[in-house]
C-alpha cells in the first residue's frame, strides 16, 4: 500500500527530461569523488544478490520479505537480492586487509519489496554504501559527529557545483548541522509522533542529525526501527536536510559505528534474535575478528531530487509505481522516470 502522495502547489520541474538527466550524472560524479576524498575511501565492486542465509543480507526491521530465488547451476541453492550490504563491507574491509583510517565505497543497488511507495520511497533502492575501520578509542560520538560534518562538507560542495552549473536552482543548505539524541528530540516534542519530530526540528535548523536509532527511549517507544546487528544503537543516526520543495524533512543518510562483540550481545538480546550468533559473520564480531568500522548509506536518488529541487524520486530514478500514484503525477506536471 503506498504512502500518501504530496504535491507541491505550483509545482514545475526547474530542469526538463534531458538537463535532468545530464545532472542526475554530474551530482553522483562529483558527490562520490568528495565522498572519497574527505573520508578516504576507495571505491569497490558489490554484489547485488548473496547466499541465502549467510547472514550477511540486511534483515532492515526483521520483518521485510526479500527478494529470493533458486539458482540452477548450483544444484537449487538460493540467492537472495540484498536490501542493504551494511554487513557486507565490513566482511570486504577484513578480506581485503583495509587498516585504520582506510575504507571503502560502493554503488548499492538493492530492491525492498514491502516498500511503501509515496515522494520519497520507492521498492528501488539506490546508495552509495560507504565503510571505514576505525580503533577501539575512535568508537565515540565525537568521532561519529565529525564524520557527519564531513558528509556534509561533501553535499554542500555539490549544491554549490551543481547551482554553478544550473542557476535556476536556489534551495541552500546549512552546513552546520545540529545533533540532538532521539530522546532529547522526544522531549522537546512529546506531544508529535517521529515523523512529525523529525519535520519540526528540521524545519528549524535546516540540517540535522538524529542520533541513537534503534532502541527504546525512556517512554519506552522507539524512534525507528533499527536492525540489531550492524549499527551500535548508541553510536549511530539518520541526517536530515530540510527540503523547500516538499517542505518536509528529507533523510539523506542512515549511519553509525558498527556493533563491537559486546553491543552485538546485547541488541539481540534486546531484539529477541540471539538465533543470528550462529551465521559466520555474528561468530567473526564475537571474536574479534572482523575490524572495528563505521559506515552507512548516502540515498543517491535522494540526494539528487534534494539537489535538483524534485517533487518525487520518480524523477530521478526509473522504478515501478501504482497505477494511480502515475496519473496523480502526471496530472501535476511530475514526469516519472
Amino acid at each position: 500500500m503506498s504512502r500518501s502522495l504530496y504535491i507541491p502547489e505550483g509545482y514545475a520541474p526547474k530542469l526538463d527530461l534531458r538537463e535532468t538527466q545530464h545532472a542526475i550524472k554530474y551530482i553522483k560524479d562529483v558527490f562520490q569523488q568528495a565522498l572519497s576524498f574527505a573520508l578516504t575511501l576507495d571505491r569497490v565492486t558489490a554484489p547485488l544478490i548473496v547466499e541465502k542465509g549467510s547472514g550477511i543480507n540486511d534483515d532492515l526491521n526483521g520483518v521485510e520479505r526479500k527478494v529470493d530465488f533458486d539458482i540452477k547451476e548450483i544444484n537449487g541453492k538460493e540467492a537472495e537480492v540484498v536490501q542493504s550490504l551494511a554487513k557486507w563491507k565490513r566482511m570486504a574491509l577484513y578480506r581485503y586487509g583495509y587498516q585504520p583510517g582506510e575504507g571503502i565505497y560502493t554503488d548499492m543497488n538493492a530492491i525492498r519489496r514491502d516498500d511503501d511507495t509515496d515522494n520519497l520511497h520507492s521498492i528501488f533502492v539506490d546508495q552509495w554504501d560507504w565503510e571505514k575501520v576505525i580503533t577501539r578509542s575512535e568508537r565515540t560520538k565525537d568521532y561519529l559527529r565529525d564524520t557527519v560534518r564531513s558528509i556534509v562538507k561533501a553535499i554542500v560542495y555539490t549544491k554549490r557545483k551543481v547551482q554553478l552549473r544550473y542557476p535556476v536552482l536556489k534551495q541552500e543548505i546549512v552546513e552546520s548541522p545540529l545533533f540532538i539524541t532521539s530522546e532529547d528530540l522526544a522531549v522537546k516534542y512529546p506531544d508529535l509522533t517521529p515523523r512529525e519530530r523529525e519535520n519540526a526540528i528540521c524545519e528549524d535548523h535546516g540540517t540535522v542529525f538524529i542520533m541513537q536509532i534503534g532502541g527504546k527511549m525512556s517512554n519506552g517507544e522507539r524512534h525507528d526501527g533499527r536492525a540489531p546487528d550492524y549499527d551500535d544503537w548508541s553510536l549511530n543516526g539518520d541526517l536530515f536536510i530540510w527540503d523547500e520543495t516538499l517542505q518536509r524533512a528529507l533523510e539523506v543518510s542512515s549511519m553509525g559505528i558498527r556493533v563491537d562483540a559486546q553491543a552485538l550481545a546485547s541488541q539481540l538480546a534486546e531484539a529477541g534474535a540471539e538465533d543470528r550468533s550462529r551465521f559466520p559473520f555474528h561468530r567473526m564480531i564475537a571474536e574479534d575478528t572482523l575490524p572495528l568500522t563505521i559506515g552507512g548509506g548516502i540515498g543517491q536518488s535522494r540526494l539528487c531530487m534534494l539537489l535538483l529541487e524534485k517533487a518525487h524520486i520518480g524523477e530521478v530514478q526509473a522504478s515501478v509505481w501504482p497505477e494511480e500514484m502515475v496519473q496523480q503525477c502526471k496530472a501535476a506536471g511530475i514526469t516519472l522516470l
